[in-house]
């Protein structure tokens, strides 16, 4: 008790002096008074210009998590971990890539959504935000997160397991007519782009198929090989592993090329069949990163998407590198989806 009174005391005292010492030197004339006003709001604005340059200059400063909204093996799993590798070598930090399946991605995307928008928490951005909450899927889109880059784009590729009965499209598409809806066709989830790639091969080559959705393309390719089902339509990027091991053999490309990894693979179109569905991956995180932030993680991810860690990787595996900057992987978002409408409601799955 005695202490706290002779805190309280010593507390006094020293409001007090600060009183009588700033009563001793105040302005003596209205003039002098206005002068030192100013320099005292000059000094406060200029601490917070500081303030301000300070933190712009030190992001970033702590690793970044970098969440891949699908299981690990994938092609959405690929492009994460080819990026960032390179992460303390243009950002001066380290890029963490972590997996969170689940809910066609769902999962994984809430979370960064939900996250503080201080660019600290990114995500690969996949190409279903644009149609998947028409869907009643995700209840989120596009519009509720930060875009910042492009970087990938892939056509889907059918694909059997290397001893199937098929060794062309002609010949899965016979079989599929004379046995509807037993071919069982994998993907990465419900209504995402990869069921709507078997979905329009479905509908374009006049067959019934039966599809299977899983938690990322990794367990797909999985169950083929396993011979749970019989087929994925992923990209052909997601199977080179097995392909060139001799495990998986690709029947068709469904985009508008062949693919550089399978130059002799034929696109569905060469065989009469018009389907041309391509996936995109992009770079973004929760909504209202300041754009200051936005422009440090655009510059540094575009140094490292030019690092031959990245395109060595890339073309190793098949995957194509797109890079777009903010302004043109908005339009291509926008545009995807806009153009994917018509094929939703044909197929049943718009519900908005």
């Amino acid at each position: 008790m005695y202490k706290r009174l002779l805190a309280l005391v010593l507390v006094l005292g020293l409001a007090i002096g600060v009183t009588a010492c700033g009563t001793s030197n105040q302005a003596s004339s209205p003039e002098q008074a206005k002068d030192q006003k100013q320099a005292e709001q000059s000094s406060e604005v200029k601490n917070d210009s500081d303030k301000q340059e300070k933190t712009a200059s030190d992001f970033p400063n702590k690793p970044i998590k970098l969440i891949v909204p699908w299981s690990a093996g994938g092609g959405t799993d690929a492009v994460a971990r080819a990026l960032a590798q390179t992460g303390e070598k243009y950002l001066g930090t380290t890029v963490i890539v972590e997996n969170k399946p689940g809910g066609s991605g769902a999962v994984g995307l809430g979370e960064v959504m939900a996250a503080k928008p201080d660019g600290y928490t990114l995500a690969i951005l996949p190409v279903e935000l644009g149609f998947l909450d028409k869907q009643g899927i995700y209840p989120f889109s596009f519009d509720n997160f930060t875009r910042i880059m492009n970087l990938n784009t892939d056509p889907s590729a059918l694909t059997v397991k290397a001893d199937a009965p098929w060794n062309t499209l002609g010949e899965f598409i016979e079989y599929a007519k004379k046995n509807p809806g037993k071919v069982k066709i994998g993907n990465s989830g419900t209504g995402v782009l990869w069921h709507l790639a078997a979905a329009s091969l479905e509908r374009s080559a006049g067959i019934k198929v039966t599809h299977v959705p899983f938690d990322g393309a990794a367990p797909a390719i999985a169950a083929v090989l396993g011979k749970q089902i019989d087929a994925v339509t992923v990209s052909g990027a997601e199977v080179s592993a097995q392909v060139k091991a001799g495990e998986m053999k690709v029947l068709a490309v469904l985009g508008e090329q062949r693919l550089d990894v399978f130059p002799d693979v034929p696109t569905a179109k060469e065989e009469g069949i018009d389907v041309n569905i391509n996936t995109f991956r992009g770079l973004g995180g929760p909504a209202d990163i300041p754009e200051d932030r936005v422009k440090i993680l655009h510059d540094g991810f575009k140094k490292m998407m030019e690092d031959p860690a990245f395109t060595d990787v890339m073309k190793k595996m098949g995957l194509g590198i797109d890079y777009r900057n903010t302004e043109n992987y908005i339009k291509l978002t926008d545009d995807t989806a806009q153009a994917l409408e018509p094929v939703l409601k044909d197929l049943g799955l718009y519900k908005k």
